[in-house]
């Protein structure tokens, strides 16, 4: 993925923005504005230390209670490395590389599309897509984006997300209630499955791991289901992406060591993946956005 994080390089870390009521206010550790940037002093990596960038209001990927599936992921790759697990902190939006890897701040993201070429990444260890979702109780029966039960209620969906493509080229817009992409702050991030729940919406079409996280804490039953490629149509409408970790491009060295450790827990990597509810397909090796 090229380095405007073509479509979902942004979405795989800043998808979560959505939220009706307030979040939790938390203290997290401060930036230090006079160190990272080129020119002044600058963190030396310490190789004993396994530190991870990382968003701290940001489930179900991160939080600052280590409490998201990356938190737990990094645990095991900290463990597995024998090295202290340590966090740099930012909100992640625009500038999150710039002042955290880039900046010598901190030394592996643990979440980020494969095909992104500004870092270096792992091997793939797990690959999602979009999906429709919906209160069971509708009895609705949604495969695809001619279904008619899309036509039959307001669909909620990110605006200039990959799946505002199809949407747009089987002419339901007009059903359309668009949310943010710019992650707002003062909103936790189940903002689309909150508003689902509560009937505001008939339909919501997401990014993967954070419906299916969503979904499966929710006392309303919900069905989720993973949205059919579009790319073939329209790369712009990819809907499936490959996730890795990453490091800097120099860290060839670290990369190694990450990738021989997500081959060794690969089962309890996905063992994570399952209790949050990350909806999961087959990884397909090569994949990128400018791949049909």
């Amino acid at each position: 993925m090229r380095t405007t994080w073509n479509l979902l390089g942004a979405f795989a870390m800043l998808f979560a923005t959505q939220g009706v009521v307030f979040a939790e206010e938390i203290d997290i550790p401060s930036i230090n504005p006079d160190e990272g940037r080129i020119g002044e002093v600058r963190r030396v990596a310490d190789e004993s230390e396994f530190k991870v960038c990382s968003d701290p209001d940001n489930m179900p990927y991160s939080n600052i209670k280590l409490e998201g599936f990356e938190d737990k992921i990094a645990q095991v790759l900290a463990d597995d490395l024998g090295k202290k697990l340590t966090y740099q902190y930012a909100y992640n939006r625009q500038g999150f590389l710039r002042n955290t890897i880039n900046a010598m701040r901190c030394d592996v993201i643990i979440g980020m599309t494969s095909d992104f070429d500004g870092l270096r990444t792992s091997k793939p260890y797990y690959r999602s897509g979009h999906v429709f979702v919906w209160r069971k109780d509708s009895n609705y029966d949604i495969t695809n984006w001619d279904s008619p039960d899309l036509k039959k209620g307001i669909i909620g969906i990110v605006d200039k997300s990959p799946a505002t493509i199809p949407l747009n080229d089987f002419n339901l817009m007009t059903n359309a209630r668009p949310y943010r992409l710019q992650r707002d702050l003062n909103l936790p991030t189940s903002f689309i499955i909150d508003d689902l729940v509560k009937g505001d919406i008939d339909v919501a079409v997401m990014w993967g791991p954070i419906a299916g996280y969503y979904a499966k804490q929710s006392k309303v039953p919900l069905e989720v289901r993973l949205i059919p490629e579009y790319n073939k149509v329209n790369l712009k409408g990819k809907e499936y992406w490959n996730i890795s970790v990453a490091v800097r491009m120099k860290d060839k060295d670290r990369m190694k060591l990450i990738n021989e450790s997500l081959e060794r827990n690969k089962d309890k990597i996905n063992a994570i993946l399952k209790d949050y509810g990350i909806p999961t397909v087959p990884v397909v090796e090569g994949d990128s956005v400018y791949k049909k």
